[in-house]
């Protein structure tokens, strides 16, 4: 039976694309960067169509009675709910982008409709289609001899309904049979086209479709659209293909090809589409009605970096820039892996620099000390400064051990890539297990210390990518902690032989010895009733059992906070069951990636930061690790982090006990957790962010500090 406190995880995880979408109305937000939170909205929900739709459609057709083990729905249940929230979304998302390209109006951006054009305007788009765009087009038609094309994944397709026209004549006879002709929007060419000399624009596909009546000159056209079709990308790995003689990285390589051609599980279609045209792609692609959507803004927003490069010049449109800063924890011109030894380093990424651990690799690299250096590697950038040094430290003779999780998802190729170039520079490459991704972010730096060894460890909530490591706030600890340093030993030994571990001193490590020791966390807290305390920041709640765990905890009277940024299938608030949880979102202009616990308070506190979500396959089904923060000062740290991100009532919402998520509003103070984060690197690099928020900023104060910020009472 569902119990009242259980919320679908895909039903959640619409509620949080849908806190996306707010962002690009409200109006606080620069009017591009809202256009981008559109953009963001519609690439969500194309992965979750390809994974999450993707994997209950296969479900409906192979296991049609099976009920998912929170709120008892079948998969079928779940499609029917999703398909009816998603069009309920699209013309909230259609409205936002219109009245973004309004605004966008005033600075000369347009987005023509061909109504609009004037003669001048469409004689030159008719002879750039000409000239430009109708050499290139793969034209075909759909009969008897001619079935449907391979309609790709993603990309945009225009549909018209033809008419052949008689022999000698421009008149159609309408007793003759219509067809239907597709006409592909090709990725060969450019996704916009700008009028000469202004801001207007018109994209490709709206342009093939309206000059589409060139290609087709033997026939009449009586209906078109613009239509694209998604895939599901949800690849499974063959089990039985481990038992064979094959290079894992080959096996990978099949099925991200295999991908590309898995069945349709959503049609979408811009603007009136024509009804024939709508039923006859539907009924070859085997699509019901029930997932076909129509939406008048653009079916992708690929598009809209070409609009940036011509409103750069207009700050006001952007967020003001920021920089990472350099952590004050860290002294320069002193050699990194020394200063380790004398104390941890918190980095919190994206306000302190990632540059910052690079050059702990860098040394590494170089240094004569160093005799091996162990890494985890889930995703990284494409120019990557980590590949790099290990690259570099490999060719220096050091031992070098690279775990490259080929199956991080839709970054298969590009890890493919980065294991082949680590093994020609001497790195040795392994693979994830056969049945567990490795998720972790771990990295062991091995070392004499004159007779002695030394570890020097990091352990990360995520980035090892420079990029996004800009974007997404993470968290990474550098420690000598020898115990620390000897279980990230005992994983990679276990890595290396196809294993897992079975037991750790310091390190919390999935799939055996994180969950337990969370329950354990729990239960001593159920133990001091209301004098109990627990704090978490991850980005997915789904996992049953600590769902549970966590409503006994609420039901003895512990006080429970949880920070859940996207999916969480717990509702806080249920009298009798959850009415002492709290749960909040923050959705803003960084992704919040960093994973917090904190169980208890004051001597028996306990702070660790995590890779792991509180998802089944983080807990159950991957490698994860969660670290201790040992240092007193670095845990007053990242609790204070904590206690600033729940404070936050410009960009959280909370969850209601009707599953539903408000605004937190204060009429007390203002706090926007990320601006004040911010804020607070640049104070303590002695540096101004030219005050966000129009506060001052100050010199740094004691880097090991924590952050002094009063918390109010909040309400929603």
């Amino acid at each position: 039976m569902s119990k009242p406190f259980y919320d679908n995880r895909e039903l959640s995880w619409l509620k949080f694309n849908a806190r996306v979408l707010e962002e690009s109305e409200d109006e606080n937000t620069p009017l591009f960067e809202r256009l981008r939170f559109v953009q963001i909205f519609c690439s969500n929900l194309d992965e979750f169509f390809m994974i999450r739709v993707g994997s209950l459609h296969d479900k409906m057709l192979y296991d049609p009675k099976d009920r998912e083990n929170k709120t008892n729905m079948t998969a079928k249940e779940q499609l029917s709910e999703i398909a009816k929230h998603v069009k309920e979304l699209l013309p909230i998302k259609d409205e936002a982008y219109s009245k973004i390209m309004d605004g966008l109006a005033a600075y000369g951006i347009e987005h023509i409709s061909e109504n609009s054009l004037s003669p001048e305007e469409d004689a030159f788009l008719k002879a750039y289609f000409q000239r430009e765009v109708r050499p290139l087009l793969f034209t075909g038609v759909v009969d008897k001899k001619h079935p449907v094309p391979f309609l790709k994944n993603g990309e945009i397709y225009i549909g018209c309904k033809l008419r052949r026209t008689r022999l000698g004549s421009h008149k159609t006879d309408s007793a003759d049979k219509t067809t239907i002709g597709i006409l592909p929007a090709s990725e060969n060419l450019p996704r916009i086209v700008f009028l000469p000399g202004t801001g207007k624009f018109i994209l490709i596909e709206e342009l093939i479709c309206r000059y589409a009546k060139q290609v087709w000159e033997n026939f009449g056209i009586v209906g078109k659209c613009i239509f694209r079709v998604t895939r599901n990308a949800d690849i499974e790995i063959d089990e039985g293909l481990f038992d064979q003689d094959v290079d894992f990285r080959d096996i990978m390589s099949k099925l991200v090809k295999k991908r590309k051609k898995l069945c349709p599980v959503r049609l979408e279609f811009q603007g009136s589409p024509d009804k024939d045209i709508v039923t006859s792609i539907s009924k070859v692609l085997g699509i019901s009605e029930e997932f076909v959507f129509k939406q008048f803004a653009p079916l992708s927003m690929g598009f809209i970096s070409s609009l940036e490069k011509r409103l750069n010049k207009n700050p006001e449109l952007f967020f003001h820039p920021l920089s990472p800063q350099k952590s004050p924890a860290i002294l320069p011109n002193v050699p990194l892996i020394e200063q380790i030894k004398q104390h941890d380093i918190l980095l919190n990424y994206p306000y302190e620099n990632i540059n910052q651990f690079i050059n702990l690799l860098e040394e590494a690299a170089v240094n004569p000390n160093v005799s091996s250096i162990k890494i985890t590697l889930y995703r990284v950038a494409r120019d990557s400064k980590i590949i790099n040094a290990l690259n570099k430290a490999a060719e220096n003779g050091k031992d070098v051990l690279a775990l490259v999780e080929l199956r991080a998802r839709f970054d298969e190729e590009n890890n493919i890539g980065w294991s082949k170039q680590l093994e020609e520079a001497g790195v040795t490459v392994i693979y994830g297990l056969e049945e567990l991704k490795v998720h972790s972010k771990l990295l062991l730096i091995t070392l004499r210390d004159g007779n002695d060894v030394c570890y020097i460890s990091q352990v990360g909530t995520g980035n090892y990518n420079e990029r996004t490591s800009k974007l997404y706030t993470d968290l990474t600890l550098m420690t000598s902690d020898r115990d620390i340093g000897s279980d990230a030993s005992v994983v990679f030994n276990a890595l290396m032989i196809g294993s897992t571990v079975e037991s750790t001193n310091r390190l919390l490590v999935a799939p055996k010895g994180l969950k337990s020791r969370i329950v354990e966390f729990i239960d001593n807290e159920i133990t001091y009733g209301k004098d109990g305390y627990i704090g978490i920041k991850i980005n997915s709640l789904t996992d049953r059992d600590l769902i549970e765990k966590l409503a006994e905890a609420s039901r003895a009277g512990v006080k429970i906070e949880l920070i859940v940024r996207g999916i969480c299938c717990l509702i806080p608030g249920v009298e009798g069951e959850t009415e002492n949880i709290r749960v909040i979102s923050i959705v803003g202009r960084f992704l919040e990636h960093s994973r917090i616990y904190i169980f208890g308070k004051d001597e028996r506190r306990r702070v660790y930061i995590s890779s792991a979500d509180f998802m089944t396959r983080n807990t159950e089904k991957r490698v994860e690790v969660a670290a201790p923060i040992l240092d007193k000062s670095l845990a007053d740290r990242v609790c204070e982090m904590f206690n600033i991100m729940f404070s936050d009532n410009v960009k959280a919402r909370e969850m209601c006990s009707d599953g539903t998520y408000k605004r937190v509003r204060s009429d007390v103070v203002t706090i926007n957790a990320q601006s004040f984060l911010y804020e607070q690197a640049y104070k303590a690099a002695g540096g101004s962010p030219d005050a966000p928020q129009k506060r001052s900023v100050q010199n740094a104060p004691d880097p090991n500090a924590p952050v002094k910020v009063k918390i109010r009472r909040l309400r929603r």
